[in-house]
């Protein structure tokens, strides 16, 4: 089921290859696929693109806690907050802050 989709992004993407919610679905997509380095990789791009993506801040940190890179995700998280901030998503940061404490480190 996965492919399929990933298929759909994929050839949508060569049409809006900047489309910001196709890359992050794309990278979602990635990682179900264990393709986790590249999703991060692409969820990283996003979230240093103009404007940043938020989001892509939060499930970064997610996928590299999974994979126990806990000190880049807890760095993505700290990160997102202060970019989150700044667009005044109040909710994304406190999410992010929620995360941050679970990973033993509180926000700033």
């Amino acid at each position: 089921m996965t492919s399929s989709r990933r298929q759909k992004i994929e050839l949508m993407l060569k049409d809006e290859p900047d489309d910001v919610f196709l890359r992050y679905s794309l990278a979602l997509l990635m990682e179900a696929d264990g393709e986790w380095e590249a999703a991060i990789d692409l969820l990283q791009e996003l979230a240093r693109g103009e404007p940043p993506y938020v989001p892509a801040y939060q499930m970064a940190a997610q996928h590299l806690a999974k994979y126990e890179r806990t000190d880049d995700a807890r760095r993505a998280l700290r990160e997102g907050i202060e970019e989150a901030r700044r667009q005044n998503l109040t909710h994304a940061a406190g999410e992010m802050a929620e995360l941050l404490m679970s990973l033993g480190d509180t926000p700033k």
